[in-house]
C-alpha cells in the first residue's frame, strides 16, 4: 500500500490546483471570452496556455523561496509563520475589498496573457496557498550543513560546501515539481471548464452566471492560515 504519509503533500498539490482552476479569476473566465470574441473554440484552448504559464511563474515566487528558507528554518517554526502571512493575507482581502489588478482591453497577446495571469494569480495570493504543503515537505530538522561548524576549519569549508549545493539542489527540486504538479491539475480543471462552458452554456453566462469566489477565497486563506498556525505552534511547544 502507498504511504499516505508521504503522499499526501502531493494529493494536496493536486487539489489545491483543482481548486485554482475553478476560480475563474485564476483565467477560465478570461479565456472564454476571449473565445466568445473570436468566435472559435481554438482561441480557448491557445490563451489556456500562457495564462497556466503566468500562474506557475507566480507560484514559483513562493515555492523556491519556502524551499531556500526550509534550509535553515526549523520546519515547526517556518510553519507558524506560514499561518500568521495566511491569516495576514486574508485579512489584507477582506480590508481592500478583494481588489483586482485592471486590464486594459480583450486584444492581448501570448506574452500579454502570462503577465496577466501573473498577476492575478499573484494578487489573489496563489503561491502562499501551497506554502503549507511545501513546508511539510521539508524535514524535520534544519539540514546537517548547519550541524557541522565544529570540524576542523579546512574540513568545514568543504563540507559546507558540498551540503549548501546538495541542500540547495534537495531545496528547489521538489519545489519545481510541486509547481508544476499544481499547475498541470490547475490547466486540467480550467481547461475542461473553460470548453464547457463555451460549448454549452453560451455567451450568457459571462451575463448572468457570475460567480463572485473571493469570500470564499479569503475564507479558505483563514481557515489554512488557521490551521498551519495552529499546527506549528503544537509542533513547536509539543516537542
Amino acid at each position: 500500500m502507498p504511504n499516505l504519509h508521504l503522499s499526501w503533500p502531493w494529493i494536496s498539490l493536486v487539489l489545491l490546483g483543482a481548486f485554482h482552476g475553478l476560480n475563474p479569476a485564476m483565467g477560465w473566465l478570461f479565456a472564454v471570452a476571449l473565445g466568445f470574441q473570436e468566435r472559435r473554440l481554438k482561441a480557448v484552448v491557445t490563451a489556456l496556455g500562457p495564462i497556466s504559464l503566468g500562474h506557475a511563474l507566480s507560484l514559483g515566487l513562493v515555492a523556491l523561496p519556502v524551499g531556500l528558507v526550509g534550509l535553515v528554518v526549523p520546519r515547526d517554526l517556518l510553519l507558524a509563520a506560514t499561518g500568521l502571512v495566511l491569516l495576514g493575507f486574508a485579512g489584507y482581502k477582506v480590508a481592500t475589498r478583494f481588489r483586482h489588478p485592471r486590464w486594459v482591453g480583450m486584444r492581448v497577446r501570448p506574452r500579454e496573457l502570462v503577465l496577466w495571469s501573473f498577476l492575478m494569480a499573484t494578487a489573489h495570493g496563489a503561491g502562499l496557498m501551497l506554502a503549507p504543503v511545501l513546508v511539510r515537505m521539508r524535514g524535520d530538522a534544519v539540514p546537517g550543513a548547519l550541524a557541522e561548524a565544529g570540524h576542523a576549519d579546512h574540513l568545514a569549508r568543504m563540507g559546507h560546501a558540498g551540503h549548501e549545493m546538495q541542500a540547495g539542489g534537495d531545496a528547489l527540486g521538489p519545489a519545481v515539481i510541486a509547481v508544476a504538479l499544481h499547475s498541470a491539475a490547475m490547466l486540467v480543471v480550467a481547461a475542461l471548464i473553460a470548453v464547457v462552458v463555451y460549448r454549452k452554456m453560451g455567451v450568457e453566462v459571462l451575463r448572468r452566471a457570475w460567480v463572485n469566489v473571493d469570500l470564499i477565497w479569503a475564507g479558505a486563506f483563514a481557515v489554512v492560515g488557521t490551521v498551519t498556525l495552529s499546527a506549528g505552534f503544537w509542533s513547536l511547544f509539543a516537542a
